[in-house]
């Protein structure tokens, strides 16, 4: 297939294609941030705002995946102005566009669910947001409410314009990221921590739980929406089976890198010593997702908490090592 990603070289994007360029002609529109092109993938360079970008791409795709669209008209401005029509678009969203429900995470998911079953929990427990679940459309301040905001009005902004050109489209809605690459200040972060202190927090007042996808799962779940006519005019949520807490997180690291010792500390302390807090902190802000649609209909297996944990941590290793 001939694909058209836009964004693509930070992250997620870039997982996918350095995946997707064994299989597929791929080319990448950027601001050029890192080569793509070693991976087999034409680049072009150009901010995503500017309509003459899209005639320097040429000629028709069978699909574009865009992974930078935040803004309302980002979707309307590639289809105005991309030569040809495609086949497909596939726009990524998040789990976060979902209406805020404020579950307290005892209640959500009581203690007697393990977190190796905690996957199956959607089906028990009404916490677990499945596709059809209400998008949020009130507004929050601050950067975060303004992410959600423009996810959600790019939802409703890729459904009108794909369904007055006849294009399928499909929306992805991955879970927190993880996993080599990911140079935010997230699971990269308490690595080096770890390398260089030779220590990883604990926090002993984090009551809040959240999920996580492996970023080649994410990947994956991209390809195999390709060209798939049950993916049309579908969302899917991508995460993992475990449900985290704090205390998961850092003991999944603390098994990876053996040699690190803990520091417990509570928020506030984090906060003092400018520690991150990436996650969900307490138990009101806890906002789960149901897995099982993406499972069933693109038959994805999730990688194991574990054992991508520990593929990021052997790679990150290298990078603080060197």
């Amino acid at each position: 297939m001939r694909i058209l990603v836009i964004g693509g070289s930070y992250f997620f994007g870039r997982v996918f294609v350095m995946l997707g360029a064994e299989k597929h002609d791929i080319t990448v529109v950027n601001r050029g941030t890192y080569s793509m092109e070693e991976f087999g993938a034409r680049q072009v360079r150009g901010d995503r705002h500017d309509p003459g970008l899209w005639k320097e791409c040429g000629g028709t795709y069978d699909a574009v995946v865009d992974f930078c669209a935040y803004q309302p008209e980002d979707v309307s401005t590639v289809l105005e102005n991309l030569p040809g029509k495609p086949e497909q678009y596939i726009l990524i969203s998040t789990v976060d566009v979902y209406r805020r429900t404020g579950f307290q995470a005892a209640e959500a998911l009581p203690e007697e669910i393990s977190p190796k079953d905690r996957g199956s929990a959607p089906e028990k427990k009404s916490a677990f947001k499945e596709e059809k679940f209400p998008l949020e459309e009130r507004y929050f301040p601050g950067e975060a409410g303004n992410y959600i905001a423009g996810k959600v009005s790019l939802e409703h902004e890729l459904r009108r314009e794909c369904g007055e050109r006849g294009i399928a489209y499909t929306i992805l809605r991955p879970a927190i990221l993880y996993g080599p690459y990911n140079y935010a200040p997230r699971e990269s972060w308490f690595i080096g921590m770890a390398v260089r202190e030779h220590v990883i927090p604990r926090f002993t007042d984090a009551s809040g739980r959240f999920q996580f996808v492996y970023v080649k799962d994410a990947a994956e779940a991209v390809l195999r929406c390709l060209g798939n006519e049950v993916c049309r005019g579908q969302a899917y949520n991508l995460c993992g089976d475990e449900v985290l807490d704090y205390d998961l997180f850092f003991g999944e690291l603390a098994a990876c890198m053996e040699e690190s010792g803990t520091l417990p500390m509570t928020l506030a302390e984090a906060g003092e010593r400018g520690i991150p807090v990436p996650f969900p902190a307490l138990a009101k802000e806890t906002e789960l997702v149901s897995n099982r649609k993406s499972r069933e209909e693109l038959g994805l297996e999730y990688t194991p908490l574990h054992q991508g944990m520990l593929k990021t941590c052997r790679a990150f290793r290298r990078v603080y090592v060197s």
